[in-house]
């Protein structure tokens, strides 16, 4: 059996937090506790007028790619409700092609 992954591409992470609100009410965790945490790439200044955030969403030890809803056919929790479609699930291979052909930068996270 292929190995499945998670791919983020950080270019178009928007800061929504629907990635930690979906795991935390798919796994039941308790306050303080995540399983995949939005960090803030605190804003830096372009001009005088414009300034730029990144979010970037980093899967935690607590992470098992909602092994549950993987093994029925379905997508991890995170993936489903990411509104700017920046969480892929998939085979690793499939996952690394893509990412290869991209002109930005993506991680790919497994368990």
């Amino acid at each position: 059996m292929a190995k499945k992954g998670l791919m983020i591409d950080y270019l178009l992470c928007t800061g929504c937090h629907s990635c930690e609100v979906s795991c935390k009410l798919e796994k039941n965790l308790p306050t303080g506790e995540f399983g995949i945490k939005l960090a803030e790439d605190k804003p830096w200044q372009i001009d005088d007028d414009t300034w730029e955030y990144k979010w970037i969403p980093v899967p935690t030890q607590l992470c098992d790619l909602c092994e549950d809803r993987t093994a029925e056919g379905k997508v991890p929790s995170c993936v489903l409700h990411c509104c700017s479609h920046c969480m892929h699930y998939g085979e690793i291979e499939d996952l690394a092609k893509e990412m290869s052909e991209l002109d930005r930068k993506a991680v790919l996270f497994t368990v």
